[in-house]
């Protein structure tokens, strides 16, 4: 079966260097599915996570942010942070999620960063669910 070569980097260094048979990600603009020889492109990343198949199964990556760029034999992933399941601190991210869930509930008591919390929030949930997906 035909591959693409996917590369997922942050500023810290490369998480995941692979030949895959396919990359699923989630754009801002939506649901992304990347065959081996897709059309060039560009996309802004959402908190999600990234799913790739390699020898029909399937691996996680949970990205925080970032861009996608395609060219037809290479995707490379520009992410401000990411995690392979396998690399996921469990406990430390349950620990994140509680910590922004409560700033969450004490943003109607107090004018805090709403934003911000959310965020966390976010990418507690989604390293959390790519950690369930480990080997």
């Amino acid at each position: 079966m035909k591959t693409i070569k996917v590369n997922v980097v942050t500023p810290d260094g490369p998480v995941y260097d692979r030949d895959v048979e396919m990359v699923s990600s989630k754009a801002q603009t939506g649901e992304l599915g990347i065959l081996p020889g897709h059309i060039p492109m560009v996309a802004p990343l959402e908190i999600a996570a990234l799913r790739l198949k390699v020898e029909g199964k399937t691996e996680f990556v949970a990205v925080n942010g970032g861009f996608l760029e395609v060219r037809p034999e290479q995707v490379t992933i520009l992410a401000q942070t990411a995690e392979k399941a396998e690399d996921i601190d469990v406990e430390r991210a349950l620990r994140a999620k509680e910590r922004a869930e409560q700033r969450l509930r004490e943003h109607k008591q107090e004018d805090l960063d709403f934003r911000r919390a959310e965020l966390a929030l976010k990418r507690a949930i989604n390293r959390i669910t790519v950690a369930q997906h480990k080997a």
